[in-house]
């Protein structure tokens, strides 16, 4: 008898695929990623000026590592506790919390900028809306997505797991779901770059300039 793939169900077991030893082999292939990031991320904060930052899938801190801890405060949330251990010990001035992307912890409004790098592509159609919810309560102003992007949405083979990696375009997607949002750059992130070809949107919020 062939199991029924609920929503609940759904979520439940890609959750459990990155928190387990799937998402620890993750780890082990992308541990070094992140090392030519950097003139990206200077671009970033230059065009955004962060005091806080979180970073939703922060997995070992590939991202987090140029963002300049202890000149701002940088946060980052995963589902993998072994990915988390190893961020805090890379980046002793970064908080770390195990959360999922779909409940964060934090207030309204927390953070200067929120980020996902490679994350929202792992989200079933019954929770990418959810994070991105979440992405425009916690940020006070900058949203900022770097994900694989496709037209129309397109299920990719992702190393035997079905359903577990996803193309569409977010910033279409962000756009429409929270229209007080305006988008202020885009781009694409090639291999030589320390990124698997990804389309990166920056939205700032209208009411920015308001809060305080």
């Amino acid at each position: 008898m062939f199991a029924v793939r609920t929503a609940q169900t759904e979520v439940a077991r890609l959750e459990s695929l990155w928190s387990g030893e799937f998402g620890e082999r993750y780890i082990e292939r992308n541990r070094d990623a992140g090392n030519p990031r950097g003139p990206f991320w200077h671009r970033i904060l230059e065009t955004t000026q962060p005091e806080s930052v979180l970073e939703i899938g922060c997995s070992t801190g590939n991202n987090l590592r140029w963002l300049g801890a202890g000149s701002r405060r940088i946060v980052g949330v995963d589902v993998n506790e072994a990915a988390l251990r190893e961020a805090a010990e890379r980046l002793p001035d970064v908080e770390t919390r195990l959360a999922s992307a779909r409940m964060l912890p934090f207030d309204d409004a927390q953070f200067d900028l929120v980020f996902t790098a490679g994350v929202l592509i792992h989200q079933p159609d019954e929770s990418v809306d959810q994070v991105m919810n979440e992405m425009r309560r916690c940020s006070s102003r900058w949203i900022l997505m770097a994900e694989y992007f496709a037209d129309t949405r397109e299920e990719v083979p992702y190393r035997g797991v079905d359903g577990a990696l996803f193309r569409r375009d977010y910033g279409a997607m962000l756009g429409t779901l929270h229209g007080d949002l305006t988008l202020r750059d885009s781009g694409f992130l090639g291999r030589d770059e320390g990124w698997d070809d990804v389309t990166w949107w920056l939205f700032e919020r209208n009411d920015a300039g308001q809060r305080g």
